[in-house]
């Protein structure tokens, strides 16, 4: 198995270990649902749909770019596709980094497509593989491995510095990423992997022309925790292990962007339930997305697991809705939050 190959199983093993969650909070905490006791809705008219980049999904939230690149990946990938085909959701594979320097790892990915041919698919690299400018043909095997419906170029500066392995350079990647989006003719999601993105690197991926920005906050997973726990790093540096800035933080910042700027919130970092989802949207979020709930109940339970977390979530999502007087996702705002005393 290469190195890469070795470090994506890694990521995906330590993901699931508590020891790797941020002590930090996400900031959802602080916030509490101002009751309505006069609803005026009918749980049964109550409606979970929510739209982004254009299209129409039957529940606010994106499955993160989580894995791809070695073995077992496809396993888990084809059950997340079959899945998010069958549910109407959005999702992302992992870095096919791995599959643009190894041919043989392209069916981890390509899988997806197989199991989910009408699925709202996104390819995914590293904004570090940017640098220099991705050539056309890395971007057409990228994109036509897995027939996707936009890419995602994850920022994570951090996570490279603690792995010893890592990128140290990360001059150029601004410029790497508008080449990619002028270059492209579907929509470019700009995400971090943790540690949240602030308003001032925002308006620089919003002048470049990126469609979507996920925040990926912290207070969920701590890449920097993950690149600490591996076997392969000798001389971890727990110093960083809470270096971010908080997915609430991020949201209230770049919300503050939208009105004046046309682009899509997508709010990850610590999604571990309906109540964080609806208060994303409630702070100017347009979408959500979680990955670590997702890998676990996949590693526990394989797709019974999936079917029964997401099940729980929808539920009580429709309940958190009729209690706010809401039938529909797009009516949740502000006013439906109160900041804890």
């Amino acid at each position: 198995m290469s190195k890469i190959s070795d470090r994506k199983k890694d990521h995906v093993k330590f993901t699931t270990d508590e020891r790797t969650q941020y002590a930090q909070k996400t900031g959802f905490e602080n916030y509490k649902f101002v009751h309505n006791a006069l609803p005026e809705v009918d749980f049964s008219d109550v409606s979970t749909e929510a739209q982004l980049l254009g299209r129409t999904f039957s529940f606010p939230l994106f499955i993160s770019s989580m894995t791809g690149g070695y073995s077992n990946a496809g396993q888990v990938n084809a059950i997340i596709a079959e899945f998010c085909e069958h549910k109407n959701l959005p999702f992302g594979v992992g870095s096919q980094r791995a599959m643009l320097e190894d041919e043989s790892l392209t069916e981890t990915f390509s899988v997806v497509r197989k199991k989910a041919p009408t699925a709202f698919i996104c390819s995914n690299i590293g904004g570090a593989q940017l640098i220099g400018n991705l050539s056309t043909d890395k971007q057409k095997k990228m994109i036509e491995s897995i027939e996707a419906d936009a890419v995602i170029i994850h920022l994570n500066p951090l996570q490279e510095l603690m792995q010893p392995e890592g990128d140290r350079n990360f001059t150029g990647v601004l410029a790497g990423i508008e080449h990619l989006v002028n270059s492209v003719s579907i929509p470019v999601i700009v995400k971090e992997t943790g540690a949240g993105i602030s308003q001032h690197v925002a308006k620089k991926l919003l002048n470049v022309g990126v469609s979507a920005i996920d925040v990926a906050g912290a207070g969920g997973t701590s890449w920097a925790k993950v690149e600490n726990h591996r076997d392969s790093n000798t001389d971890p540096n727990r110093d960083f292990d809470e270096w971010g800035i908080s997915t609430t933080e991020c949201l209230t910042d770049l919300s503050k962007l939208q009105w004046e700027r046309g682009f899509e919130i997508i709010s990850s970092g610590g999604i571990r339930s309906s109540f964080d989802i609806a208060k994303s949207l409630c702070l100017g979020a347009n979408f959500t997305a979680s990955a670590q709930p997702i890998i676990k109940a996949i590693s526990e339970s394989g797709s019974k697991g999936l079917d029964e977390l997401f099940a729980k979530w929808e539920k009580d999502l429709r309940i958190i809705l009729t209690l706010l007087g809401c039938k529909k996702t797009i009516e949740l705002n502000p006013s439906h939050l109160k900041e804890k005393s």
